[in-house]
């Protein structure tokens, strides 16, 4: 799935929070924190994503542990990933995943670790790991229950996984099947081959009973003869009486 309808998919969750109230005794740190997720969020609502993030990467300089300003990066970041395609190691959907993840971790907010869970379940389930996007919205109801959307992307990523998991059932049963065909094919090849080694075997013991009859004769005829040759030299000679007798 492309990164386009990754984004597509995310739009609905992708609102920051809101500034939270003001409080006229917050000490100067924080307010200048606020003051800089305002203007990320004011950026971010006129889709300059780029510029949104360097306002929340400079709330998180003023408290690294803004988790507010963790999130509203997590989610600059994932808008930018449709158009980015710089190396994996900057790839802007994993960083966001890793603070995602860390917010939902440590937060104290249990709106704002819902809408971790909620936004990891929609990465994972557009990266077609339906199973893992089942536990990631099952969390984010458990921090927020009333979660309708929540609810739905559950039922959505369940069916899938059920089809998923038919399919690999599926192609799991036609490689057996070929395995079991493939196996036959070679039980019929041994087959005729066997068959093919016992036709074979009568032809060559008929050619070397013929081979040995030749053999026999030829001995046999060997053997008379010398016979004959014997019983000739055997018998006496006859002497040719010549000139004058006396």
């Amino acid at each position: 799935m492309t990164n386009k309808i990754l984004i597509a998919l995310l739009m609905f969750a992708a609102i920051p929070f809101g500034v939270m109230a003001q409080d006229d005794e917050v000490d100067p740190t924080t307010r200048k924190e606020r003051e800089h997720i305002k203007a990320g969020n004011a950026l971010y609502e006129l889709q300059r994503y780029a510029e949104a993030e360097v306002e929340y990467k400079k709330a998180l300089e003023v408290n690294p542990n803004s988790q507010l300003g963790n999130y509203n990066l997590a989610l600059s970041l994932i808008q930018q990933g449709g158009a980015n395609n710089e190396e994996q190691e900057n790839n802007p959907l994993q960083q966001a995943t890793e603070l995602l993840n860390s917010v939902a971790q440590n937060s104290k907010s249990a709106d704002l670790r819902s809408k971790a869970f909620y936004n990891l379940g929609n990465l994972a389930y557009v990266s077609e790991k339906y199973d893992v996007s089942v536990e990631l919205y099952k969390n984010s109801l458990r921090n927020n229950p009333d979660d309708d959307q929540a609810r739905d992307n559950l039922r959505m990523a369940q069916l899938k996984l059920q089809q998923q998991q038919q399919n690999k059932g599926k192609d799991k049963n036609d490689k057996k099947d070929k395995d079991k065909d493939k196996q036959e094919d070679k039980n019929n090849e041994k087959k005729e081959d066997k068959q093919q080694q016992q036709q074979q075997q009568p032809q060559q013991q008929q050619q070397m009973s013929k081979d040995n009859m030749e053999q026999i004769l030829q001995a046999m005829q060997n053997q008379e003869k010398a016979t004959q040759e014997k019983v000739k030299l055997q018998q006496p000679q006859t002497v040719r009486k010549t000139g004058n007798q006396w």
